[in-house]
């Protein structure tokens, strides 16, 4: 190779391996920004995994460039695997006085096979919750793929159960005053469930809440290009509104609180930045280790890349342990937290 073509070569590889590091540091600072930018909050939806490829493209290039390029080139998929992924390693609050809560989007709204609602059951078994918050679970009501619940009868071994709309709660606490709230926004109602728990002699209120799918923004987006931001912005407008309106009514309600559901945001995304902005903790990011992802296996790729399914609290609520259950049965994982109440 000729000096000139080869010292323009070089050039090009040392101006990728650079390029492509400040791009993940670049991402990750504009996501934990805070910006309110609907582009930026797409970024948080990207799948991680597409942005391994330019992350071993620049460390081929490295590598043919020295021994030093090919380990500074590291910085960028180790920026990935950590901070833009947001990684965890925490161990957790000490308390004896434990609840464990466990939030799942079962998906038993859409299906007609009953041996979903039976691997349903199982995954709840598995994790054995004190209490169970549920979404997308209406199913369960009309005996679509499942036995309809019987007013009085437990659920999953759980025997206070409480059910409207696409929301289930069960738990083998005794609970009373369930009842839904309504949050409207851009002209659409929603609703959400409060119910609240005896729970080793502390009163708890436990919110469960659905957000609004940003799936149709996405989808347009990815399909229309920059002709499909409209729709875009508008799915982000309106899951903004629901959190602003929800931290607005969860602010006068008894204390302690927790608030568990499938968001439909990461951790980083404004809409949850405003509920813990209004008080409130996240169960994995106090006491999660690893990343939590509870969305994306359902995906052609088979991979979670997403931390959408939340378990919030006010701060007299502890956190011993935080984690995420199998992906297998429904298009999300369910999330338990082992709740640590305070006197």
């Amino acid at each position: 190779m000729k000096g000139p073509l080869r010292a323009v070569l070089r050039a090009a590889s040392a101006s990728l391996v650079v390029g492509v590091a400040v791009a993940i540091v670049a991402l990750t600072l504009a996501q934990r920004s805070g910006s309110l930018d609907p582009w930026v909050e797409l970024s948080r939806y990207l799948p991680y995994y597409w942005l391994l490829l330019p992350c071993l493209v620049a460390f081929a290039a490295a590598c043919w460039l020295g021994r030093a390029w090919a380990v500074a080139s590291l910085a960028a998929p180790l920026v990935l695997a950590s901070a833009t992924m947001s990684v965890q390693w925490n161990v957790g609050e000490p308390g004896e006085q434990r609840v464990r809560l466990m939030t799942y989007n079962s998906k038993l709204n859409r299906v007609d096979d009953p041996a979903v609602a039976q691997a349903v059951g199982r995954e709840v078994a598995r994790h054995d919750p004190d209490v169970l918050v549920m979404q997308d679970s209406d199913g369960l009501l009309v005996g679509r793929g499942a036995p309809p619940l019987v007013a009085g009868q437990p659920l999953f071994g759980l025997p206070y159960v409480y059910a409207v709309s696409q929301y289930v709660v069960a738990s083998r606490l005794p609970m009373r005053d369930c009842a839904p709230s309504g949050i409207d926004y851009g002209g659409e109602s929603h609703r959400y469930v409060r119910c609240t728990f005896d729970a080793h002699g502390i009163e708890l209120t436990v919110v469960t809440m659905h957000f609004k799918s940003p799936r149709m923004g996405l989808l347009a987006t990815r399909r229309e290009g920059v002709e499909g931001a409209d729709e875009w912005q508008r799915n982000y407008a309106e899951r903004l509104a629901q959190s602003r309106e929800l931290a607005r009514q969860l602010a006068p309600l008894p204390r302690p609180l927790v608030v568990a559901g499938d968001l439909n945001a990461p951790e980083s995304s404004p809409v949850i930045q405003r509920l813990l902005a209004a008080g409130l903790r996240d169960s994995f990011s106090v006491s999660g280790r690893g990343y939590g992802f509870s969305y994306g296996q359902s995906m052609r790729a088979g991979l979670s890349f997403l931390r959408i399914d939340h378990i919030l609290a006010s701060p007299d609520v502890g956190f011993a342990a935080s984690f995420v259950g199998e992906g297998r049965v429904s298009e999300h994982r369910p999330v338990i937290a082992d709740l640590v109440l305070r006197r």
